[in-house]
């Protein structure tokens, strides 16, 4: 289709009638992402409130799917890639965001922790100086004042603000320690994601990010355990899979939308969230 034909279909998003709104809306959807930076610039150039609305909503259509795409591809092919998953849930808010600048990003952290980690210390020793990197260093912390806030799921806020929720500051730190060749592995309480270090050569121990990087045992999670009078299963004390974590993510997002009463978006996520669930989709 030539650009000219595209201002033609563009032209038509001030019609009245629906049923020519929707043929119009369609067909530029059928082109695919690919008509996405075409809309951006007849958006900036259009004056017409109506049409400037609709052609968000368009380019909003677009990307939604694409993320769908995308998403439902990591689960199946690329879940190895966690910090690919954390991007992909950030791309919900924020589409322009790019995978590469959370890599430098999450390098940069490496970085500094590397400058003052002992490879051969003792594991309690390792956490502590990876503690002191991320908490005391660098500030990263709870964000307990705007727990419910979305931008807590979102990793390229918390890597910026230094402010999360439990499962993105464990999320930072897992990659951190990952990079680092430790053990380290996200575990799923109910009302809290913890991280444990986990090695044939070591007593099995947990780490709370949401704490700055508190270490606390098995006993510790049997007493949690207790007081929310839940019976203790498997999945409390051992590993997760990175599709768990980004399901948990999608699920915090969710929430945080239904807090905040957006509920147009929570939906949205609802809908993301099934193309990581459903196997059979």
């Amino acid at each position: 289709m030539t650009e000219s034909e595209l201002k033609a279909l563009v032209s038509l998003l001030d019609d009245e009638d629906r049923e020519i709104i929707a043929h119009v809306e369609d067909k530029i959807t059928s082109l695919g992402e690919d008509v996405i930076p075409f809309l951006e610039s007849e958006w900036e150039s259009n004056l017409n409130p109506l049409v400037q609305s609709r052609i968000e909503d368009l380019i909003h259509s677009l990307q939604f799917d694409i993320l769908k795409e995308k998403l439902r591809k990591w689960f199946l092919e690329e879940s190895d890639d966690l910090l690919k998953g954390m991007w992909l849930v950030a791309s919900y808010q924020y589409p322009d965001l790019e995978f590469s600048k959370l890599k430098q990003d999450v390098e940069q952290l490496y970085y500094e922790a590397w400058l003052e980690f002992k490879p051969d210390g003792h594991p309690h020793d390792q956490i502590k100086i990876l503690n002191s990197v991320l908490f005391n260093k660098l500030k990263f912390a709870a964000n307990t004042k705007n727990f419910h806030s979305p931008s807590n799921s979102m990793i390229n806020c918390v890597l910026e603000s230094k402010k999360g929720n439990p499962i993105s500051l464990c999320v930072i730190y897992l990659l951190v320690a990952q990079k680092l060749k430790l053990p380290i592995y996200g575990v799923n309480l109910p009302n809290l994601f913890i991280l444990t270090y986990r090695d044939e050569a070591y007593k099995q121990f947990y780490i709370n990010a949401f704490n700055r990087g508190l270490i606390f045992s098995r006993e510790d999670i049997e007493n949690y355990i207790g007081e929310l009078r839940m019976t203790p299963q498997k999945m409390f004390f051992e590993p997760c899979k990175n599709t768990e974590i980004i399901k948990r993510s999608l699920r915090n997002l969710i929430q945080s939308f239904e807090k905040i009463g957006d509920h147009a978006k929570e939906e949205e996520v609802k809908e993301l969230l099934k193309y990581i669930t459903d196997e059979n989709l």
